[in-house]
């Protein structure tokens, strides 16, 4: 049998069904997992705690797939998981083309995320097990019954921590890879062979209907658009003008594209392709005056490692933000940063205001659609959050 063995002590976090095990942790492995290989964690004194998936090249050394002895991690195991993932979203997503089906850690399947777009499924398999397991993996999402085609997107920047080689493409049926995809009543396009992530940000479906209603009659500046997600939204609720801003003329492109396919007025929508940072600072410079700005950035702590840094960033945007802002106005601020806590994210925006010398109240606090689920045992699935702030008068 391969066994991980961990040093006396270290058994805590598994008992608290906390799903990661760190290599500093281990005392010794026994037998010569390979990557993906199902091993036995135990502790010093001989316990069995849990079946994790081992991992030779990360700093996580194991990823738990069951703390259940009896449990074996096969083919079957994967249908059940994912048919019990599935199942779920009947009752948190009913009724939308777009829902992530799996999400990693959170329904017991670390490092796999799945979602469907209309009848095809994407999945990112970012860690060794599931990567080990990815056939499997599709057949139990086909299984289900209900999709036509299975798309991997097995590239992001997660593999290079795991020492896996980045992969896409088909893997079970075919089809087109852009497309239309209905949300809240809006037509969007998701390009799931070159769009980030899955093609599509699934998890803020209904921050941008709440954003966008705060929208009629306000002068919007929506940052790191991608293709304009909640910028359409404040365009289809009355917006007076949105300028939005991204770095992509792909998704630039795109998002103009989606303005025509709602019939919104394309004389109240501006498209800029620059670098928030350096736009912000020149529209600070230029004494510019927005109602409402939304601040959606990218990751900018990937790690624990980066969050000081991050946390410098994140601080720049909002001080930035703020100074934009009418009195009255409203911000709009996410972070999708898994190593910053909502506690740290409220304390970075609050200092950002106070260096702003500015008086706000938080309307809001945003968090991810609820087919993202969080496991209470891993508070780390949390990893979107927001806040709504308005300037005082």
């Amino acid at each position: 049998m391969l066994k991980l063995v961990l040093k006396p002590g270290r058994e805590k976090s598994l008992l608290r069904r906390h799903p990661w095990v760190f290599s500093g942790a281990v005392e010794r492995v026994e037998g010569a997992p390979q990557s993906g290989d199902t091993v036995a964690m135990h502790a010093h004194d001989g316990r069995f705690l849990a079946w994790g998936a081992y991992s030779a090249a990360s700093q996580i050394v194991a990823r738990v797939w069951s703390f259940e002895r009896e449990e074996r991690i096969d083919a079957d195991f994967f249908r059940r998981r994912i048919r019990a993932a599935a199942a779920a979203r009947e009752e948190t997503a009913a009724g939308q083309a777009g829902v992530r089906l799996v999400h990693a850690e959170s329904d017991g399947l670390p490092g796999l995320i799945a979602d469907r777009y209309n009848r095809i499924a994407v999945i990112q398999a970012s860690s060794a097990g599931a990567a080990r397991w990815k056939q499997e993996i599709a057949d139990a999402l086909a299984a289900i019954g209900t999709l036509d085609a299975i798309y991997d997107r097995s590239d992001s920047d997660a593999m290079e921590l795991e020492g896996l080689a980045p992969s896409s493409g088909w893997l079970r049926g075919r089809g087109e890879t852009r497309f239309e995809l209905t949300e809240q009543g809006l037509r969007f396009l998701v390009d799931i062979a070159r769009g980030h992530k899955t093609g599509f940000y699934l998890d803020q479906r209904d921050n941008r209907d709440h954003v966008g209603r705060l929208a009629r009659g306000r002068e919007v500046l929506n940052c790191f658009c991608y293709t304009g997600g909640f910028g359409i939204h404040a365009l289809r609720h009355g917006a007076e003008s949105v300028l939005s801003v991204d770095s992509s003329a792909e998704a630039l492109a795109a998002a103009r594209e989606i303005v025509s396919l709602n019939e919104l007025p394309q004389d109240k929508a501006t498209w800029l392709e620059a670098d928030v940072f350096q736009l912000l600072r020149r529209l600070r410079d230029q004494n510019r005056r927005f109602d409402l700005i939304v601040l959606d950035p990218p990751k900018f702590a990937p790690t624990p490692a980066s969050v000081q840094r991050a946390a410098r960033g994140y601080k720049d945007i909002n001080l930035l933000a703020f100074k934009l802002l009418r009195p009255g106005g409203l911000l709009a601020t996410f972070s999708c940063s898994g190593g910053v806590s909502h506690e740290l994210f409220q304390k970075i925006v609050a200092s950002a205001a106070a260096d702003a010398a500015i008086e706000a109240q938080i309307l809001h606090r945003y968090q991810a659609a609820p087919d993202h689920p969080v496991s209470l045992h891993f508070p780390e699935g949390e990893y979107l959050k927001g806040l709504l702030c308005r300037v005082s008068a």
